[in-house]
């Protein structure tokens, strides 16, 4: 006897994960403290014997996109599309974030009108 796959009822489909949170730190040396603080942070040896700290960026419980610097739509370009004026950095270091919000962290959430990158969906 074979058991038939159930049809999804609004009990048994999953909410959808909607863009962000998005997280704005001073620094990437801010960032890295947080990430430390939260766990997120692991220390790895490689074959040599070397150590290095590495982020825990994807598990079952989060998954974390360091962005970095974000800049501008401020850069101008010729007509060949050379750039002739850089565009300018965006204040802090960027970071998108799924899963249970660390503590501390609601003091660096933002929510950007038009993110410039998100999770797929």
């Amino acid at each position: 006897m074979t058991e038939e796959t159930p049809t999804p009822t609004e009990e048994t489909i999953e909410e959808v994960v909607v863009p962000g949170p998005f997280f704005r730190f001073t620094d990437e040396a801010a960032w890295l403290t947080a990430a430390r603080a939260a766990g997120f942070m692991t220390t790895v040896t490689d074959i040599e014997g070397e150590e290095s700290e590495v982020l825990q960026a994807y598990t079952a419980d989060h998954a974390i996109d360091v962005v970095g610097v974000l800049y501008n739509d401020d850069g101008v370009y010729d007509e060949e599309g050379e750039e002739v004026t850089a565009p300018t950095a965006m204040t802090g270091w960027h970071v998108n974030y799924l899963g249970d919000l660390p503590e501390g962290w609601e003091s660096f959430e933002v929510t950007p009108e038009t993110p410039k990158r998100v999770f797929a969906s």
